[in-house]
């Protein structure tokens, strides 16, 4: 993450906007400008995209690694 140096501002040493406060402000601009419904769309893409350049095996992959994640949650929260 940048360091915020001036007016507590993410610049660079031209003074123009880093790609990170560039990024910040199109997803908020993205935000303001669509709902829900927007969102939920383009999350169904994506799925579909997804499913359609992966098989099997990687989501297998995907959901041991989420099970293992959460299992430590589980014993952090336990503990």
């Amino acid at each position: 993450m940048a360091k915020n140096t001036k007016n507590n501002r993410s610049e660079n040493n031209n003074g123009n906007m880093t790609v990170e406060e560039a990024g910040r402000k199109g997803g908020e601009a993205t935000s303001s400008n669509h709902d829900r419904e927007f969102y939920e769309k383009i999350g169904q893409k994506g799925g579909e995209a997804t499913a359609a350049n992966h098989d099997r095996e990687f989501y297998e992959e995907i959901g041991s690694k989420g099970g293992k994640t959460r299992a430590r949650q589980r014993d952090n929260d336990n503990s």
